[in-house]
């Protein structure tokens, strides 16, 4: 206490000089209309800085719920994209009923794990039984194919991705429909390539290759890619394809896995065909 009345005591007149200063110009602000406004935009000014700074910093904070909520938003969005098919039932001969067909359900992943340099690589996502992740889903994400998921455990499964040379997934030419298969050479990360496409096929550089809908994996038009080179060969009646695929195959962190809820029926009934 003593130390605090020393204090005063010794500064006295500048203490004085201060409270003297903030009086006259509170009594100036007060007084003078231009003054006063001019005080009120400096304070706005001031919070507004602040209260956008700190808008920043909890926007930043949430970043990662907030990109969790667009990603299964965008699973469910894409969920109605692929179930838009409409099919008229022709049992209502006066009024059809029309009617969205349910075929596919689309979780939502996080890649942990993702090679590339090798000829058979292979992708990690946190997800497994207890998500209700299953053997033969496809795996894409917002650019196009990436892969089929190979195996299961309870809190995760691995994918063979679209680079690996075991990979081979129906595709189609979008603007002929002609159909081929999607296989990988083991070389170049960013081109895949695509077989078995007639060469009475009308094809062009810069045309896009998307999933043919022919598999029970996944559905039609997921994109693949663009047609960059064309390979003919004289002893072939077919083209082979370099594509260039979307996707950075290097660089992906998000997926999205398709369910074919009809795949057991499917299947099921294939086998059922050939052992007649």
């Amino acid at each position: 206490m003593q130390q605090i009345i020393y204090f005063i005591s010794k500064n006295s007149t500048k203490l004085l000089f201060l409270l003297l200063l903030v009086v006259s110009l509170y009594l100036t602000i007060q007084t003078h209309s231009y003054h006063h406004s001019q005080m009120l935009h400096s304070a706005n000014v001031v919070s507004g800085t602040v209260y956008e700074k700190t808008n920043n910093i909890t926007e930043y904070l949430h970043l990662k719920d907030e990109n969790n909520r667009l990603a299964e938003e965008n699973a469910h969005m894409k969920q109605i994209l692929y179930n838009s098919q409409l099919i008229v039932d022709s049992t209502f001969a006066v009024n059809p009923e029309i009617r969205i067909a349910q075929d596919y359900k689309l979780f939502q992943a996080k890649i942990i794990k993702n090679s590339f340099f090798k000829k058979d690589n292979y992708l990690t996502i946190k997800g497994g039984k207890i998500n209700g992740v299953k053997k033969d889903m496809g795996v894409i994400n917002s650019k196009g194919v990436i892969g089929i998921v190979e195996n299961v455990s309870t809190n995760y499964a691995t994918v063979q991705s679209i680079l690996n040379t075991h990979t081979k997934i129906s595709a189609k030419i979008s603007n002929t429909d002609h159909f081929g298969t999607i296989t990988w050479d083991g070389k170049n990360t960013g081109y895949v390539q695509l077989i078995d496409i007639p060469k009475l096929a009308a094809l062009h550089k810069g045309d896009s290759i998307v999933t043919g809908g022919i598999s029970t994996i996944f559905p039609e038009n997921v994109p693949v890619g663009l047609i960059d080179k064309v390979y003919t060969s004289k002893n072939s009646n077919f083209y082979t394809i370099s594509v260039r695929l979307f996707n950075d195959m290097t660089n992906i962190s998000s997926v999205y896995l398709i369910e074919n809820v009809h795949i057991k029926e499917i299947l099921e009934l294939e086998e059922e065909t050939i052992n007649e």
